[in-house]
């Protein structure tokens, strides 16, 4: 009802003035047709400096007075709702047109607006997510959009290391609580995080399900995880367990969220865990993982972690260390101290 379906509203609507000097502002700027005649942004460090050729103002006031426009968007990122809000009242109040994205301002959350637009006789829409595109193609699709953290931007002061692995149910978890032990019997103060709802057992320090987030907020959620342990506990080494595989087949659905989960974690260094001749599952392999892993996040992988449930007799850890040339251990019967003792020679290059 709010939605729009087509670039040519937006033409019928010109000349803008854009809140939000980021990548939505120029990327509706860019849009066939469209008509940018002025820039808003609240921060003071972007105000009075170019953007799209244009001086980015202060305020609608200011900017009103410096030029004319017919209809105002606003391109904010999720969080700024307030902002959203303050400025739709304002462009409104002072008889322009808006046009919101969904991630600033969701119309249908916020009926009085269109209410106090319809009064005036202007247009207010928002950009939406198109979930009935979704509905139509897939026959199902969510009421509203899901992605609804705030990014962030944070620098972690400990050593944070991602466990992922080859496939599913090859021992990330199992992994991730022994590196953990590992570090607390050295006198370290570890945390770690869990991203699955199966993520019970200590030393966990907490658990959440990544899979049921946006793929859009999975790598904010992780980050927020990193900075509230170190706010919390003040951790010597922070170990993110992975979901999945980035490479595993068969299966494809997860390996959005492992990427996710990776970027999320922007990991100092990688331990991954492999499974050989898993019952149900079907990894590419080691080599292939430790390619794709490097691809996505400047890291490194240091070591493997090998669940030897359903190996063949002649399989051990000193086989797979030969064999990739790399630290190898065997968790479940021998702990995680080797792995430590890997990730450590690495973090002191």
């Amino acid at each position: 009802m709010y939605s729009v379906n087509s670039v040519k509203e937006l033409q019928d609507l010109n000349p803008f003035i854009v809140v939000g000097c980021g990548g939505g502002g120029e990327k509706f700027s860019n849009l066939e047709g469209i008509e940018a005649v002025g820039f808003i942004d609240d921060d003071v460090n972007k105000q009075g400096t170019q953007f799209c050729g244009q001086t980015v103002s202060g305020s609608l006031e200011e900017c009103l007075s410096e030029t004319s426009a017919n209809s105002l968007v606003i391109m904010l990122p999720i969080g700024a709702e307030g902002s959203a809000i303050k400025y739709a009242v304002q462009a409104i109040d002072a008889g322009l047109n808006v046009i919101t994205s969904f991630r600033s301002l969701s119309i249908e959350d916020n009926i009085s607006l269109k209410k106090f637009a319809d009064s005036k006789n202007l247009i207010i829409k928002e950009i939406g997510p198109r979930l009935d595109v979704v509905e139509k193609i897939a026959g199902i699709a969510p009421e509203k959009s899901c992605e609804v953290l705030p990014k962030i931007s944070y620098e972690p002061k400990a050593p944070v290391i991602f466990v992922g692995g080859t496939s599913q149910e090859c021992g990330k978890r199992t992994t991730s609580k022994k590196l953990g032990i590992a570090a607390t019997q050295r006198g370290l103060t570890s945390a770690v995080i869990s991203t699955d709802e199966m993520g019970l057992e200590e030393p966990t320090e907490f658990n959440f399900r990544a899979g049921s987030l946006s793929a859009m907020d999975v790598p904010a959620a992780v980050l927020s995880a990193i900075k509230y342990v170190e706010k919390t506990k003040k951790p010597d080494i922070i170990f993110i367990e992975g979901q999945s595989s980035l490479t595993e087949k068969g299966n494809p659905h997860p390996r959005g969220l492992s990427a996710a989960i990776l970027i999320g974690a922007a990991p100092d260094a990688v331990i991954i865990g492999h499974r050989p001749n898993h019952p149900y599952r079907e990894p590419r392999g080691i080599e292939e993982e430790i390619r794709a892993i490097e691809a996505v996040e400047p890291t490194k992988v240091v070591g493997i972690s090998i669940n030897l449930k359903n190996a063949e007799l002649d399989l051990d850890a000193e086989y797979f260390e030969h064999k990739y040339n790399l630290p190898v251990e065997d968790v479940y019967n021998n702990g995680a101290s080797k792995l430590l003792d890997a990730i450590f020679d690495y973090l002191g290059e």
